[in-house]
């Protein structure tokens, strides 16, 4: 009850707030490169595109890492990509070391885990004279009990850290997989239609989330969107680009997005579910959204995703 009175003063204030309509911070996850493993050369070229697609289009980034990337083979090759980054003016964050969940991880083993995936990210950071400032939670769970919650939280503040939340999605990670598995099979055909599926899912689920967090809040926040440093978005920042300017979608830091009033609404759920913010803010402020009227990612690429996601069958007993 006493988050529902905060969350309705602050939404009140949000109303009267100067308004960041039309803005988004993209937010990029599992980088060096997220998917199967890459070599230099298709890491090399997946970054490349995807920095380089994203300058011409004046659309600042943030990517988080994954540090087990580097100790996976080729270490030298892929903190030169996280360079890449920063050279292009991006920022960097924590993403954790393995990404593990909080929801199926010991609080203090997670902590452990945190804290090894800032040690190479926070170096290249310090050597520009800048700090690592934003964790983003794996799977966006931040805890299935307020204890680990509290526990965590207090760890990141202590170190520095700032939670960066997720308020639109487009799902890419599970296009991205079975875009990526098309290509390794020489299936141009197949990609083109996976490709063509994910932009027109980006399309309509997009306007959505500004409808959605819009009836809301009673007004449209600056949205921080979740992306993947994927092989399918170094193909698709073109048409991605075209998409949110057709929504009115004008790209800014995750600093600033930060400063909508919205992201200081409580969030007061703790469990396992790893909600985007717009959800949570929903249960703040025990509103509903319009989830009947959410677009649905095409089935058969779930399908397909969930097939290349599934661990591989165990040998026959002898």
């Amino acid at each position: 009850m006493i988050a529902r009175v905060l969350g309705a003063l602050l939404l009140g204030a949000a109303a009267t707030a100067p308004v960041q309509a039309g803005t988004v911070a993209l937010t990029f996850d599992d980088l060096p490169v997220f998917g199967t493993f890459y070599t230099p050369a298709q890491g090399e070229d997946v970054t490349t595109r995807l920095l380089g697609d994203l300058k011409r289009h004046h659309l600042q980034a943030i990517g988080f890492v994954n540090e087990i990337q580097l100790d996976n083979g080729y270490r030298d090759s892929r903190i030169a990509l996280l360079k890449q980054w920063l050279d292009a003016g991006m920022d960097l964050g924590n993403h954790s070391y393995s990404h593990p969940s909080l929801t199926r991880t010991p609080v203090q083993a997670y902590i452990a885990d945190v804290a090894k995936g800032e040690t190479v990210t926070r170096a290249l950071l310090a050597a520009r004279g800048r700090q690592e400032r934003y964790y983003r939670h794996p799977y966006l769970e931040t805890g299935a009990t307020q204890a680990d919650r509290q526990t965590f939280e207090t760890w990141l503040a202590g170190h520095g850290y700032t939670v960066a939340p997720v308020s639109m999605e487009n799902s890419d990670w599970e296009f991205a997989g079975p875009y990526s598995d098309a290509l390794a099979h020489g299936d141009a055909a197949a990609a083109q239609h996976i490709r063509d599926a994910y932009l027109a899912y980006s399309a309509a689920i997009i306007p959505w989330y500004r409808r959605a967090a819009t009836r809301l809040l009673g007004r449209e926040p600056a949205f921080v969107m979740l992306l993947h440093a994927s092989r399918l978005n170094a193909d698709s920042i073109d048409d991605l680009a075209a998409i949110l300017r057709k929504n009115g979608l004008r790209s800014i830091p995750l600093d600033r997005a930060l400063k909508d009033p919205a992201y200081a609404i409580p969030d007061t759920y703790v469990g396992p579910d790893g909600d985007v913010w717009v959800t949570r803010w929903s249960l703040s402020l025990g509103k509903s959204l319009p989830y009947a009227s959410q677009p649905r990612v095409p089935d058969e690429i779930a399908t397909l995703n969930a097939r290349l996601s599934a661990p591989p069958p165990a040998p026959p007993k002898p």
